[in-house]
């Protein structure tokens, strides 16, 4: 008998390893390998030549960097803006031009003027005509485009990843135990829920599917390292899981329209500063931390749901980019969320958010400078928050020291670096560690978990699973049909890279230990919430034709043209 569990056991380990990498594998190739193709909303005539307006913000000049060029010596480098409203209407705004710009012959004010087919457009002198497209000249473009997945079936794929779930099922009750059955029972919820939210993308002609595998494959895992810390607490890990997805469709939903968004920017950077302020306020201090709430017999982690808010406000449409204002008030409202993080002694989190923070800055100014001085203002507050928390202190003393004191300052790492040795290549099988006992360990170290159970080639999985989401989040960015959607995805992934690193390397004393959390795998209910909104922002920067939420696959109307700018 032993034996047969043994062998079981072996088999599971070969099936996992094999399916993970053809699951990381075929969501690679999908995402990095299939073709961006441009969007044509209108078009801009210069003498004989047509030029297509393929966003719904367009930066127009001389600039070789400029979304419409127009290469003639009287066009500033950075002359204007050209967006796309909900109604199908178009606008245009000088961006403090040389030469000023003209529509049919007056002069365009501070506050942008609405175009419509066949205005003419002087930029300093050089003429165009603008040529809006019709619904019916959309929908045919738009059936040209190739749809997303036709490289890689998100159906197989996605069966892929129910075999995965199956075999990580059974190494579970190869251990046995108690509560296998309401671990049966959640796996089985899992499922449902990844085929019941696949279906649905399906009925409403979406056909790209891999930012949510890749995001239910981390989930997989998540749930197992919950199973096997704490069992009894599983099905409140599986309701939450659901919560996710729910909050991830619901946050999709809301992105779809720009005005929508833009206009609750304020109340969303109000909610955000008022969370940090109750967490300053009404939490107790832990282990030198105050970033738990306890309400109604729950806690919850407010600085998880702000990530989300902080995106939301800090990601901004092309024509306010280039107001110098709006810029100083995402640096100060920036500063403002560091500093509460740093009152609550949260540093892994607010490490988070200044990464962030720089990623955003750079994009939304293209300025080195900007980032340089944010860095020379971080070291110095990076400085002073040493000097004056006297457990952040500690982790850096203890910083590549763990084995000098293995049972005080270096009690977790010491023990999540053995553990994850000792789980070598295949790892011991699910539920089968004893690192889960140790305190924080699916949380904080959930890294080394996953290597002493599942062993370091799914590990590394994981990981690639991280990575293949920023991949892409970087290539979506060059086609992104707004700049609200580009720089949120890019700010989301930032977030969710430095969480990775942040994890992996505290976990082997590679970077001191600052107790953030790994995307989806860590148990806990505020990140694995948080985790699911941010993929919200990446699914609505795909371009690809069938894969985002933000536009139908063949419509061309005013639902799908995205929000009123602000």
């Amino acid at each position: 008998m032993d034996e047969l569990i043994s062998n079981s056991l072996i088999l599971s380990k070969s099936v996992l390893i094999i399916l993970s990498l053809l699951i990381i594998a075929r969501c690679l190739r999908s995402l990095l390998s299939e073709r961006y193709e441009a969007e044509t909303w209108a078009y801009l005539r210069l003498g004989q030549e047509l030029l297509p307006v393929t966003h719904w913000e367009n930066l127009i000049g001389r600039s070789r960097g400029a979304d419409i060029r127009v290469d003639r010596a009287r066009v500033s480098r950075v002359h204007a803006v050209l967006t796309r409203n909900a109604r199908g209407q178009w606008a245009i705004y000088d961006i403090f031009s040389r030469g000023g710009v003209w529509i049919n012959g007056i002069k365009l004010g501070p506050r942008g003027a609405v175009i419509e087919d066949g205005d003419q457009i002087n930029l300093g002198g050089t003429r165009l005509r603008f040529q809006n497209l019709s619904a019916d000249k959309g929908r045919q473009l738009a059936e040209k485009r190739t749809s997303a997945g036709h490289r890689v079936s998100p159906f197989g794929t996605l069966l892929e990843l129910s075999v995965f779930q199956i075999f990580l099922l059974l190494q579970h009750a190869l251990v046995g135990g108690e509560h296998l059955p309401m671990i049966a029972l959640c796996f089985g919820a899992l499922l449902a829920l990844e085929w019941f939210c696949y279906s649905s993308m399906r009925l409403l002609d979406r056909s790209g599917f891999e930012i949510e595998t890749l995001a239910f494959y981390l989930s997989s895992l998540g749930l197992s390292v919950a199973a096997s810390s704490v069992p009894e607490d599983l099905f409140k890990q599986m309701l939450l899981t659901i919560a996710g997805v729910a909050l991830f469709l619901l946050t999709g939903w809301w992105l779809r329209s720009l005005r929508r968004v833009t206009a609750v920017r304020t109340l969303a950077a109000l909610a955000a500063l008022g969370l940090l302020a109750v967490n300053i306020v009404f939490s107790e201090e832990i282990l030198g931390a105050r970033n738990w709430l306890s309400f109604g017999g729950y806690s919850f982690q407010p600085s998880e749901f702000v990530k989300v808010l902080y995106l939301y406000v800090g990601a901004s449409t092309l024509d306010r980019l280039y107001r110098r204002q709006n810029l100083f008030s995402f640096m100060i409202f920036s500063a403002v969320c560091v500093i509460a993080l740093a009152l609550i002694g949260d540093f892994g989190t607010a490490l988070v958010f200044f990464v962030c923070f720089l990623v955003m800055s750079f994009l939304r100014s293209g300025s080195i400078a900007t980032v340089l001085l944010a860095l020379t203002g971080a070291g110095m507050a990076g400085v002073l928050a040493v000097s004056v928390r006297p457990h952040i202190a500690q982790r850096f003393a203890s910083w590549g020291h763990v084995w000098e004191d293995i049972y005080g300052a270096g009690y977790q790492q010491a023990r999540a670096m053995s553990a994850a040795a000792a789980g070598g290549l295949f790892g011991k099988g699910a539920g089968a560690g004893w690192l889960k006992n140790v305190v924080a360990a699916d949380t904080d170290m959930v890294f080394a978990v996953v290597c002493e159970e599942q062993g370091l080639i799914i590990a590394l999985c994981m990981v690639l699973a991280v990575l293949a989401l920023a991949f892409f989040a970087v290539r979506a960015a060059r086609y992104g049909r707004s700049s609200y959607y580009a720089i949120a995805a890019c700010g989301a992934m930032a977030m969710l890279m430095t969480q990775t690193a942040l994890n992996i390397f505290g976990t082997m004393d590679l970077l001191p230990f600052t107790g953030v959390t790994f995307p989806f795998v860590s148990r806990g209910g505020s990140s694995l919430l948080s985790c699911w909104m941010l993929m919200a922002f990446l699914k609505g920067s795909d371009t690809r034709r069938g894969a985002s939420f933000v536009v139908s696959p063949l419509r061309f109307d005013e639902e799908d043209a995205g929000g009123e700018q602000a």
